[in-house]
């Protein structure tokens, strides 16, 4: 009898407990409503705006507005819902939980509670999903067990009621151990060996009776691969994970993701991606590494490492060309020096200019530099060098002959008077060449140096000498000369050419000349001296001072006296000196 009236003593306690009212938030009359909750199973665990309640059907007093219940016991769905608080009004919610999850197989370690019997109990995390059972569920282990069975490992616990941490703490769990938890003596353990839990077999999730409970807790397990794990830079590839017994999970250099799902990512380096998954029952770590290759390929060749280069002057008379070759995989930018940036791939045709300005041969190289590079931070460089060969000359001679004037012209009165058809021709003949030449020097000049004998004074001899330039130029001009490239320099009665060079000269000319010159070396000598020569510049090379014996006005430019000036136009005609040409030879 004793022992059945202890039985059913135990009975009402175990009832009054479950059927304790939670006491109301305090609020005024004006401002408040009432929120009548229904709950199935009636040991679910009731939580407003994220706060422990109490286990059970219940009536709450809570502030007008709106406000978030979630209804909770483990081995069932949670159904979270958005519910408003009329004031001085009774709002009427019914919540049926359903079913889930598989039964839970061992070896288990027990963990029992002493305090608060109608606080929460959180295992791993802090919010309301990771509610495994109030105390009162946890609390008793005699005649009948009410027991939170955990696989193996080490557990932070969170009690809490009405937004108050009851305890929160670390507990060891080992198989086949009873650990007891003491609240209300700041989390005090006490361990005792339990056998039960080695030999137990698996456990449905959730099972109560009048006065006992069996909440095994599911660890947590998780998978996480990727589709492609070697990748180049660029590229990218997915993801994929799911998890089991979680409520929480995040990704590593992702974040918070759901507990099962897809993800593309293109990383940009050797990348791990942990996934975490958490829920009551523990924390677990996937790992899946993503090897990046991020060092780009690349290549660079001339199709003709060795080209021909030849300059005359200032004129390329010769300049081969080449065909630069270049590609990159794995590069998303490309650079050719010295060019700059370019595709990935392609050529360009190559016609090199050299830096040596000095004549002489050319030996040169000339690098090319390609560097492909990546978002990954990989690069490569690779070089191509062209030799070039060949020579830079001068430009090709000219000749240059002096010019010859009869005595006194041009005259002040007639300036345009005094070259003769020889002259002209010497002129004629050095205006084509300088035309020529100045493909091979842009920068050529002429330069008029116009000469008087001795005769006359000073003044006089400088004027004369100047008309002398100026006709030369003025005749240049005309036959497409620009007046830009050349230069004048009268010198009068000034450096005048001594009669041995004259002497000198005469004997060297191929041309003998006429035994009247020779006979008469002094009027020769002055003939000399009505001359103008040319230099070329910036050559500095000078016309070559060959008096005309072979032309047939060479006797209008040998006499001492000044000429008619009817001869002088008539020799200044084509067909005039033609014409003196046959009577000159023939009276020789």
């Amino acid at each position: 009898m004793k022992t059945r009236l202890l039985v059913l003593v135990i009975l009402a306690f175990s009832a009054g407990c479950l059927m304790c009212a939670v006491p109301a938030f305090s609020q005024s009359p004006q401002d408040t409503g009432k929120l009548k909750v229904h709950v199935e199973p009636k040991q679910a665990y009731v939580f407003v705006d994220g706060k422990a309640i109490r286990d059970g059907s219940q009536t709450l007093k809570l502030a007008a507005g709106n406000h978030t219940l979630g209804v909770y016991n483990y081995g069932y769905t949670p159904k979270i819902q958005d519910v408003h608080i009329e004031a001085r009004k009774t709002t009427d919610v019914n919540v049926n939980l359903q079913t889930s999850g598989d039964k839970v197989a061992g070896p288990f370690a027990e963990i029992e509670f002493k305090g608060d019997p109608r606080a929460a109990v959180l295992l791993t995390g802090q919010t309301p999903a990771y509610f495994v059972g109030h105390v009162d569920e946890f609390n008793w282990n005699w005649i009948w067990h009410q027991r939170l069975l955990l696989k193996p490992g080490e557990y932070h616990v969170t009690v809490t009621r009405e937004g108050n941490a009851i305890w929160s703490g670390s507990v060891a769990a080992k198989a086949g151990q009873h650990v007891t938890v003491y609240l209300n003596q700041n989390g005090r353990t006490k361990t005792q060996d339990w056998k039960d839990g080695l030999a137990m077999g698996p456990q449905p999730r959730f099972k109560v009776g009048i006065a006992s409970a069996t909440i095994p807790i599911a660890p947590v397990s998780a998978q996480l691969t990727a589709q492609n794990t070697g990748l180049t830079c660029g590229q990218s590839t997915s993801l994929d994970w799911n998890s089991m017994n979680a409520v929480d999970a995040s990704i590593s250099g992702i974040g918070n993701v759901s507990t099962q799902g897809e993800r593309t990512v293109t990383p940009n380096q050797n990348m791990s991606y942990v996934l975490t998954a958490m829920g009551p029952g523990g924390k677990v770590t996937r790992t899946v590494t993503i090897d990046e290759n991020t060092q780009p390929t690349a290549t660079l060749a001339l199709s003709q490492p060795e080209v021909r280069y030849h300059k005359i002057g200032d004129k390329v008379v010769e300049q081969d060309s080449t065909t630069l070759n270049w590609s990159a995989s794995n590069a998303t930018s490309a650079k050719l020096e010295p060019f700059g940036s370019e595709a990935a791939s392609g050529s360009r045709t190559i016609t090199p200019d050299i830096n040596q300005t000095r004549r002489g041969p050319v030996n040169e190289d000339i690098t090319y530099t390609f560097t492909a590079s990546n978002a990954c931070g990989g690069s490569i460089t690779k070089t191509a060098t062209l030799h070039v060969v060949g020579s830079i000359d001068p430009p090709p001679a000219i000749t240059l002959a002096s010019l010859f004037y009869p005595t006194d012209y041009p005259t002040m009165k007639h300036p345009q008077a005094g070259l003769v058809t020889s002259e002209k021709e010497v002129l004629n003949k050095l205006a084509r060449n300088f035309e020529k030449y100045q493909q091979y020097d842009r920068h050529a000049q002429l330069m008029i140096v116009a000469h008087a004998d001795v005769r006359a004074s000073r003044e006089y001899n400088q004027a004369l000498s100047e008309r002398r330039a100026d006709l030369i130029r003025d005749y240049l001009v005309s036959q497409g000369v620009s007046s830009n490239q050349i230069r004048m320099r009268a010198v009068g009665k000034d450096e005048q050419m001594d009669i041995k060079k004259v002497q000198a000269l005469q004997s060297q000319d191929p041309e003998k000349p006429e035994k009247w010159e020779a006979l008469h070396l002094h009027t020769t000598w002055l003939a000399y001296n009505r001359r103008a020569d040319v230099i070329l510049e910036p050559e500095g090379q000078i016309s070559v001072v060959t008096y005309p014996n072979d032309v047939a006005d060479t006797r209008i430019l040998w006499e001492m006296r000044r000429p008619d000036l009817m001869a002088v136009m008539t020799a200044s005609t084509t067909q005039a000196g033609t014409q003196q040409a046959s009577a000159g030879h023939s009276g020789n």
